[in-house]
């Protein structure tokens, strides 16, 4: 008798605990939602992490990249305007912060033009010609967020 009420004990227990874990799931994912959330996640992977930005092609009328300020999902944003290419930039992110690099180019000798995106000597995002343009440049996911 004791051996059957210490199984359905356990039943219970473990029964509780998945409904207790799928309700907090629930929860982390409506508040995942709010930019308070973004930040407690941003602020608990306090991780930092190296990216280099390339940009190649005939010519590009500015180069804009997350460059390592602002808020996880709100980056600030640093332009360079006229920039000679082969054009290569190395930064440091922190958290969540998606590394991203846009090139602009407004004539049509910009049919050559490339991004890439590269994490520990591996290339973890790129696009090139029409791709890069729909796209809006080469974005990727933060490397350290899982």
């Amino acid at each position: 008798m004791n051996r059957i009420m210490g199984t359905t004990h356990v039943k219970r227990t473990t029964r509780t605990a998945v409904s207790a874990l799928a309700v907090c799931g629930l929860v982390l994912g409506l508040a995942a939602c709010s930019d308070d959330a973004v930040d407690a996640v941003d602020g608990a992977v306090g991780e930092t992490y190296e990216v280099t930005y390339e940009v190649t092609g005939t010519s590009a009328d500015e180069i804009q990249f997350h460059s390592g300020g602002g808020k996880a999902m709100e980056p600030e944003i640093e332009t360079v305007e006229s920039p000679a290419l082969p054009w290569r930039k190395t930064v440091t992110l922190r958290g969540i912060m998606p590394p991203a690099v846009m090139p602009v180019a407004l004539d049509a000798g910009a049919a050559d033009l490339a991004c890439t995106i590269t994490y520990k000597g591996e290339v973890i995002e790129e696009a090139k010609a029409e791709e890069l343009l729909t796209s809006g440049g080469c974005v990727a996911v933060s490397p350290v967020s899982g």
